[in-house]
């Protein structure tokens, strides 16, 4: 069984410029460190007395919420809830809280869900709809724009608490709250009490995105109503209308293509692209990065309910030089797909059968579960969508590779787990095969597009994996990635859970806006396309390196986290946060966290990097420049700062 641990071990947000607190303990490690108390600047909260957090919801015995009409398209399974607005609130409220009551504490279980509120308003001031967000559980509305689907009350993710000796909430932090999403809806913040009152609580790290929501009133990106110390580490918001926003103990997000009324603090690494209402350009002090729009973004695909109540999938259209959300003088601009385009997959069915219906191109709508994928799925044709429900997952059997994209252009693949198993693969996720072919293959016009696809080698279990995703399209666009080698959970160890290469782009004009990329053996990120943009980059580097002789090459200690090619000429980066923490040898050192060539056209901006808790030193940010980050001897993780490369 996999464990349940809720912990993740992220460093806390930092009480001065340079020294964080204490982080958690390591999985590996017996006993708890104590944990510093936290400070934030601008930090804006309730004044109530918080409240002791509440526990996830017990499973209510009640059934659950009846079918309303139902909706004219094929049957999505028993894993996708259907809410419509004729069901007794009661009812719905039960089945919500009986799915958090399964995955808020789930971390690496099997089961997922997709909560699809069909257009409407449910809850009111008097009786609020207030429900969490666990694991694995997609909530989105089933309308053509955000406003078709009005939640009065909140849809929550908060901490997750240890209890001590006299059962009282203890060490309640976010970071390990990954791999949900909320996205399509609005919600007037409406009920609650104390410290909870009238607030949108999405307390969150990787792999949690927001899109397309339009919350009325307060949201706070942390829950510091808990008992402390209440960190989290990392989060993604694009296509979106938020108001006041308590960001509070997120270490570093990245926010895109939204509106904004206010933003509370910076902490280590703040990033805004196309936001309007973001704060001014300044880091490091306060570290924010903001770009006045974003160069190039395309939207996820989402499915929705037409007039006739018949479902179908929206893809929106590319964007260029955007700012401001899609939806804000009308419907997204896009294309529309009717459902019977699409081959809905269930958890049951063969690759073999799945890569049938590519073959005879139908587009891939995956509704929630694990698939086991014994043979790769080949997207031949232009202009495909895979999209996933219920963050449904994708495990690589015999060492295949789950999914290669053919040199065509336009196709998206969006909202999927894809996981390694026990026989290494190649790759997890290949665009392209760098063919070059003219008209057919991608354009800069109709780019393939990779949208909230996260990857694990080790967590669920024992996965290898040379390389997690391979990008040989050019023009590709990948909107929120996180790739990950697990840090805890089973199937971990630095000759268990094998993988050297993260992301590795090999196309020319690739963006990436939104790359998480975490805890690789060699590289993390590798870089060799031409004219490459990333926006928003956030890496730890490996923890379990036994010595320094497994982790060097050459006269290099280390591997960098983000290597651009030596022949490259054009490469732009816009903020890259890189974090070591080397527990099991804590003096290893890292040469530099950014290797890049010297030619002027390579540049990168706002570059954050930190020492962990007292394990690991980088000595330099970039090649052989920018400062040494060093345990600090007076305790907690030292941080310092590059505003730029080679020159400002």
């Amino acid at each position: 069984m996999p464990t349940t641990d809720p912990l993740r071990h992220h460093p806390a947000a930092p009480p001065t410029p340079r020294v964080t607190a204490w982080r958690r303990r390591v999985a590996a490690l017996a006993g708890v460190v104590a944990l510093g108390g936290l400070v934030t600047s601008g930090l804006v909260a309730p004044a109530q007395a918080a409240p002791a957090q509440p526990v996830a919801p017990s499973r209510p015995a009640a059934p659950a919420a009846p079918a309303g009409p139902a909706p004219k398209g094929p049957d999505l399974g028993r894993h996708v809830t259907l809410i419509t607005p004729d069901q007794p609130q009661a009812q719905v409220q039960a089945a919500l809280d009986a799915i958090a009551a399964r995955q808020v504490g789930n971390q690496f279980g099997p089961e997922r869900d997709a909560i699809l509120f069909a257009p409407g308003t449910y809850g009111s001031t008097a009786s609020p709809l207030i429900f969490q967000v666990g694991y694995y559980t997609e909530v989105a509305g089933l309308g053509r724009n955000p406003g078709d689907v009005v939640i009065n009350g909140a849809v929550n993710v908060y901490n997750q608490c240890e209890k001590d000796a006299a059962g009282n909430d203890t060490n309640c932090i976010a970071l390990n709250n990954f791999w949900r999403s909320m996205s399509n809806l609005t919600i007037n913040p409406t009920g609650g009490e104390g410290c909870r009152a009238n607030t949108e609580f999405w307390a969150v790290s990787q792999a949690s995105p927001l899109r397309r929501v339009d919350v009325t009133g307060q949201t706070s990106l942390m829950d510091y109503c808990t008992a402390g110390p209440q960190h989290a580490s990392g989060g993604f918001v694009a296509d979106a209308r938020l108001r006041a926003v308590t960001n509070g103990s997120q270490q570093q997000w990245f926010t895109r293509d939204s509106t904004i009324d206010s933003w509370s603090n910076a902490v280590w690494n703040q990033t805004f692209a196309g936001v309007q209402g973001a704060p001014a350009q300044s880091f490091p002090d306060p570290q924010y990065t903001t770009l006045a729009t974003t160069p190039v973004s395309k939207e996820k695909p989402y499915l929705y309910l037409d007039a006739k109540g018949r479902y179908r999938v929206f893809v929106p259209a590319v964007q260029r030089d955007s700012a401001g959300y899609t939806w804000a003088d009308g419907p997204t601009p896009g294309s529309s797909l009717p459902i019977s385009s699409f081959y809905v997959a269930r958890p049951s069915d063969s690759a073999k059968k799945i890569d049938a219906q590519l073959r005879r191109g139908k587009n891939l709508l995956f509704t929630p579960g694990v698939y086991g994928i014994d043979r790769t799925l080949h997207v031949r044709r232009a202009g495909t969508v895979v999209l996933g429900l219920g963050l449904a997952t994708l495990t690589a059997e015999k060492g295949v590779t789950p999914v290669e994209v053919a040199d065509v252009a336009g196709v998206d693949v969006a909202g999927l787990t894809i996981d390694a198993g026990t026989k290494n693969s190649d790759a997890l996720l290949v665009l392209g095969k760098g063919a070059k072919q003219g008209p057919r293959g991608w354009t800069k016009k109709d780019p393939t597009t990779v949208q909230d696809v996260f990857f694990r080698i080790g967590g669920p279990h024992v996965g290898k994996a040379s390389t997690s995703l391979v990008v040989n399209s050019d023009h590709a666009v990948l909107d929120n990635i996180w790739a990950w080698r697990a840090d805890h959970g089973e199937g971990v160890g630095w000759k268990v859970n094998t993988a050297a290469q993260g992301v590795v782009v090999k196309g020319d004009d690739v963006t990436a806006t939104g790359l998480f990329v975490e805890h690789y053996q060699r590289y993390n990120v590798v870089w060799t396309g031409e004219r490459g943009r990333t926006v928003f980059f956030q890496n730890e580097l490996p923890y379990d390196a036994p010595n320094q002789a497994a982790w060097r090459h050459g006269s290099t200690l280390g591997w960098a986290a983000y290597k651009v090619g030596d022949k490259v000429k054009h490469h732009d980066l816009w903020a890259g946060g890189s974090y070591i923490y080397t527990n099991v040898d804590p003096t290893l050192h890292l040469s530099h966290s950014f290797e890049v060539p010297e030619n002027g056209g390579v540049r990168l901006r706002d570059l954050v990097v930190v020492s962990l808790n007292g394990a690991g030193t980088i000595d330099h940010v970039v090649n052989d420049v920018g400062p040494s980050v060093a345990p600090n001897p007076a305790g907690g993780s030292s941080i310092d700062y590059l505003r730029c490369f080679p020159v400002c």
